[in-house]
């Protein structure tokens, strides 16, 4: 890749949460691009430009100005903002959007941007937080993570070589480009369902008196339990076939892990103990 793609944009940055909130300071203070911010919270705004996360809030007639303007809303909201601001966009502008799912957003912006001459990109910044909210925003929350990026069929090359270049100036160490489909069907195993499994885990009786008898592997499967229930509702939902089969598969084998111990069948039980260890060490990469 070539350096060709350092010169200075203008880059809106809509909606300053968590992701938003450290999409801008990491821009702001890793790269020379000038960054104008955006929240339905105007303190959230005064805030950020306080900061030094944005040089400016984003004032009515900016977006035209902006060479790239990254969407960092709930996923509905998302396509609500880009329909609804589809004329504003410079043309040839690129639109990224930061959502957790890929084909609800996709489906209905890659041809709202054909139509209105900019470019839209799918992306998903694989970096959280059990917090929210730009309070917990982080200059260096993307360091070392990795970068889903969803480019419309036809897209140009050296627009996804300017985009991937960004990234890595903000700290992505891992860049994958994918379709809505994989990237869905891959994320209901990867994030969406490890959320479900450890809601569902914490709600246990035994939970409130944990204390004293608990360590790594409870924290490790409790962490994400600490979600936004309005946003996770929002991205199960816009996913739920993937998710739902991904649920059904963890439910059947939960239930052959159960059969085993109260039937004291020691050989199926050591033999699926087995087959974890040995899966897990494969993707890991271990040699045996």
């Amino acid at each position: 890749m070539t350096e060709k793609y350092t010169e200075k944009m203008n880059i809106a940055v809509i909606g300053l949460g968590l992701i938003g909130g450290s999409m801008a300071k990491a821009l702001k203070n890793q790269t020379h691009h000038y960054i104008y911010g955006c929240d339905i919270d105007e303190t959230v705004v005064r805030r950020a430009l306080l900061t030094d996360a944005i040089n400016e809030p984003l004032a009515e007639g900016t977006l035209s100005e902006c060479d790239l303007v990254i969407v960092a809303l709930y996923p509905q909201a998302a396509v609500d903002f880009v329909t609804a601001h589809a004329g504003e966009f410079k043309k040839g502008a690129i639109v990224l959007d930061t959502c957790g799912v890929k084909q609800y957003v996709c489906s209905r912006l890659f041809p709202v941007a054909k139509e209105n001459g900019f470019v839209f990109m799918g992306g998903h910044p694989m970096a959280g937080l059990e917090h929210s909210g730009f309070a917990h925003s982080k200059n260096a929350l993307f360091n070392d993570a990795s970068m889903v990026l969803v480019p419309a069929k036809g897209t140009a090359i050296e627009t996804v070589e300017k985009i991937m270049l960004l990234c890595r100036q903000i700290g992505f160490s891992n860049i994958q480009i994918t379709t809505p489909e994989e990237h869905d069907r891959m994320i209901a195993f990867t994030s969406q369902l490890a959320h479900v499994v450890s809601s569902a885990y914490i709600q246990s009786p035994t939970a409130a008196d944990h204390e004293g008898f608990s360590a790594g592997s409870y924290k490790d499967l409790t962490r994400v339990a600490k979600l936004n229930e309005d946003m996770w509702t929002e991205l199960f939902l816009e996913n739920k076939d993937a998710l739902a089969s991904e649920i059904d598969s963890l439910a059947e084998r939960l239930t052959a892990y159960s059969k085993a111990i109260k039937e004291t069948d020691t050989e199926t039980l050591r033999e699926m103990l087995r087959k974890g260890r040995i899966q897990k060490a494969v993707i890991d990469g271990e040699v045996f």
